[in-house]
């Protein structure tokens, strides 16, 4: 999931008026859906870990490896296809209140396979990442939360949510089978086919 930065003076997105685009850091990325791929626009600011894998330590790398933002981010998009957002509305599409009958009854009518897939993969995910790190994986990558107020609301010392991140992103990447080099056996077998009583000859 690539994103295209979007070109000085091209017309903001659709929805976004010209003074707000002025403010954010579109882009435009392929995303997969229950119909295929589909082209949208992103605000790269609004992720934690965009900001993070955009910026330089002092020793010239990103913040964060291209394998742990890709593990970080498909977590956040399987937790938003699976729905698990807090909701922070009245549902008005019901004409009983969640109060009467339970916040999660009714909810069953709305969900689809698709969901039911994705949360068992999140699920898999966190339990993959542990209970020392799914918290913080779900605060940063799912609620979008800035490592200063994950050091804050965690009582941590400055500047150690970074390490702490770094370390549930590579267990998350682990998990998905994302490497920051692929490698392979040094002397891999060649397979082919051949037709009976010929012999494979390289030249």
């Amino acid at each position: 999931m690539s994103a295209k930065p979007m070109k000085p003076g091209e017309p903001p997105a659709p929805g976004v008026d010209a003074f707000r685009g002025q403010h954010l850091e579109l882009a435009e990325r392929q995303v997969a859906t229950e119909f295929g791929h589909a082209k949208v626009t992103v605000d790269e600011a609004e992720s934690p870990l965009g900001w993070l894998a955009r910026r330089r330590g002092r020793s010239g790398r990103a913040l964060i490896e291209p394998h742990q933002y890709q593990a970080g981010e498909k977590l956040r998009a399987d937790f938003t296809w699976a729905h698990l957002m807090p909701r922070i509305t009245s549902n008005w599409a019901s004409p009983i209140s969640s109060e009467r009958r339970g916040a999660n009854v009714g909810e069953g009518a709305h969900i689809t396979d698709a969901m039911i897939a994705a949360r068992q993969r999140v699920h898999q995910a966190l339990d993959a990442a542990g209970p020392e790190f799914g918290g913080l994986l779900l605060d940063v990558c799912c609620f979008l939360k800035g490592l200063d107020d994950v050091e804050r609301e965690r009582a941590w010392p400055a500047r150690s949510a970074k390490v702490v991140l770094q370390l549930a992103l590579d267990r998350l990447a682990r998990h998905y089978g994302y490497a920051a080099q692929v490698k392979g056996p040094a002397r891999a077998p060649i397979r082919t086919w051949v037709a009976p009583g010929e012999t494979f000859r390289v030249e």
